[in-house]
């Protein structure tokens, strides 16, 4: 399946606590599990106003469901195209 990172404005979510933070995972995992297997949460990056997750899926339209399922915004979808890390640059040699 195709990987896309999905854009959330979440104002304050930098300040959640882990309470807060369990719960937005609860309903994202409760949207899912009503989806099916065509979507697949694999994690999230939790900064000051935004959220930044990477979501495995058949398309941009099951995420959006998901986010619509789920109460969260969707700002910008984008599909993931490589992933780099230090270790690509040995590859060229």
């Amino acid at each position: 399946m195709p990987k896309f990172v999905i854009e959330r404005t979440v104002p304050g979510a930098g300040q959640m606590d882990a309470a807060a933070l369990a719960a937005i995972a609860g309903q994202s995992n409760a949207a899912l599990r009503d989806l099916g297997p065509d979507i697949q949460w694999v994690h999230s990056y939790v900064v000051d106003d935004k959220i930044f997750c990477l979501y495995q899926a058949t398309g941009e339209e099951i995420i959006r469901e998901h986010g619509r399922c789920g109460g969260f915004p969707v700002d910008v979808i984008y599909q993931l195209r490589a992933t780099i890390d230090p270790a690509t640059a040995e590859l060229v040699r």
